[in-house]
């Protein structure tokens, strides 16, 4: 059997997709625990295996996969089911721009690297960096519930569980975090609860990872 081994970050909203992922698969992993907080993505060591120096990144025997939306892919590739994105084109596009919507729009904003800059060398206080990430999440959730109610059921796409879940469930817990409300989003908190049902999202919780501090 291929080795396969996860770099990730045990509160990094895209590790935790991606763990999401793997569990949802059914695929054995080893776990290499990267610390954002001790800089060891900036290591030399890890950014010869990853020039961008981000985490997630997944060793599959010899291949280096980067960035949680196409390790998405390469595991629908590894193992088919369960599909993470709905084989009709128009339910294809709709699941990527709700998964889209969460990965680029508003994690980018809010990841660490970007809140430290703000506090360290823009000099801002943390009251400041704190509303920041409020703001863009808030923005960004207010569009997404708009945008995934109308097809939306059990989970964002009907009942069919997808990569938008697996997206949604890490977002909605950054936004705990930061004691953003939730309750004007109750497609999103009924997608999310869900997909917390299921034993592949529980195990990738944050606090369920022997890393957790």
């Amino acid at each position: 059997m291929t080795r396969i081994v996860l770099h990730d970050y045990f509160r990094s909203s895209a590790s935790y997709r991606v763990r999401i992922a793997l569990n949802l698969k059914g695929l054995a992993y080893e776990q290499h625990p990267v610390s954002l907080v001790e800089n060891e993505q900036q290591s030399a060591e890890y950014k010869a295996l990853n020039p961008q120096g981000f985490v997630p990144m997944l060793e599959i025997g010899d291949e280096r996969v980067t960035q949680s939306l196409a390790i998405f892919d390469r595991l629908d590739a590894l193992e088919k089911e369960p599909p993470f994105v709905p084989a009709d084109p128009p339910g294809r596009a709709h699941v990527l721009a709700l998964a889209l919507t969460i990965a680029c729009d508003i994690h980018p904003l809010n990841n660490l690297r970007i809140l430290r800059y703000l506090k360290n060398e823009l000099g801002q206080p943390q009251e400041a960096v704190d509303s920041w990430y409020r703001h863009w999440v808030i923005e960004g959730l207010t569009a997404l519930e708009t945008l995934a109610a109308p097809q939306a059921g059990t989970f964002l796409y009907g009942d069919q569980l997808s990569m938008a879940d697996i997206c949604l469930v890490p977002q909605l817990y950054n936004a705990r975090r930061f004691d953003v409300p939730l309750n004007a989003y109750p497609t999103l908190l009924r997608a999310e609860a869900s997909a917390l049902e299921l034993p592949a999202f529980a195990a990738a919780h944050p606090d369920r990872q022997e890393t957790a501090q």
